[in-house]
């Protein structure tokens, strides 16, 4: 008898993660060793760090980015990154078209002067103005992360210029609680939320309504990422309206950790499919 034929090579994943960055509250190592153990059912894997991502992707069918860290910490390598992908044509998992977080943070002030439902932002003195008055205001770098450079102010800091252009100003909201909506493509996966302010990442389950999706639905169309993880972070507002603090879609970190078994063993399947797609 004629010997079996080969089955075909399974799609080679290079996937980008620093498994040494220490985040206040989570461990991305645990995270993405648990990604990539249940990924190999279906791809062959290999882990490296962001300033190696250049050097190795051309023997990969896919990049998939993840816990990789703030880019601040390496932005010309990051930038190389995304020129040499796109000259080279490699497939990116997220897709390197995303207009939140992973272009910076000027998507505020765009949803801003759209008129969306997000804490109000400006980056001028000459536009401190247009927010609301409040004790004090929120100042970070539009290439922050992890709040990085963050430091509140109050309207007499503002009067002296610090909105230069550089930095980004909201009023603080003293907010009910946080919650971020899981999606992958563009399909709701789950939602978390910290019940204590003070603690960003003493995260619970929360059961999302109707209207909560609708509001996050919102963010993710207007982004258009068709194949990637995005996760839109929310606050509740005194009043009991949603407003946009974040839509993270580089590398956002997904509290796996905390999901139901059935919920974890969805967004690993829902995962799986997205990559297939994009290759």
């Amino acid at each position: 008898m004629p010997a079996p034929a080969p089955s075909s090579p399974r799609p080679r994943v290079l996937y980008v993660t620093d498994l040494a960055y220490e985040a206040k509250g989570r461990r991305y190592c645990d995270e993405d060793v648990f990604l990539t153990s249940r990924l190999r059912a279906w791809f062959d894997i290999a882990l490296c760090h962001p300033l190696d991502a250049v050097a190795l992707m051309d023997g990969f069918d896919l990049v998939v980015v993840r816990n990789s860290g703030p880019v601040l910490n390496y932005q010309a390598a990051y930038d190389r990154f995304r020129a040499e992908a796109v000259r080279r044509g490699t497939r990116v998992h997220n897709r390197l078209t995303g207009k939140g977080d992973m272009a910076g943070k000027q998507y505020l002030l765009d949803l801003t002067a759209a008129g969306y439902p997000v804490i109000p932002t400006v980056d001028r003195a000459a536009d401190v103005g247009r927010l609301p008055i409040v004790d004090e205001y929120a100042v970070k770098p539009k290439l922050g992360a992890d709040s990085i450079g963050l430091e509140f102010v109050d309207r007499e800091r503002l009067a002296e210029g610090i909105a230069d252009g550089e930095v980004l100003v909201q009023p603080r909201i003293h907010f009910a609680y946080e919650v971020s909506f899981y999606f992958v493509d563009d399909a709701f996966q789950y939602a978390l939320y910290a019940p204590d302010p003070a603690r960003r990442w003493d995260l619970e389950p929360y059961e999302a309504t109707a209207a909560d999706l609708a509001f996050a639905r919102r963010f993710v169309e207007w982004n258009g990422t068709d194949h990637g993880i995005q996760r839109v972070d929310a606050c509740r507002t005194p009043e009991g309206g949603l407003l946009l603090v974040e839509l993270e879609d580089l590398n956002p970190y997904l509290s796996l950790d905390l999901l139901p078994a059935a919920t974890r063993d969805a967004f690993v399947d829902a995962l799986a499919a997205s990559l297939r797609r994009a290759l």
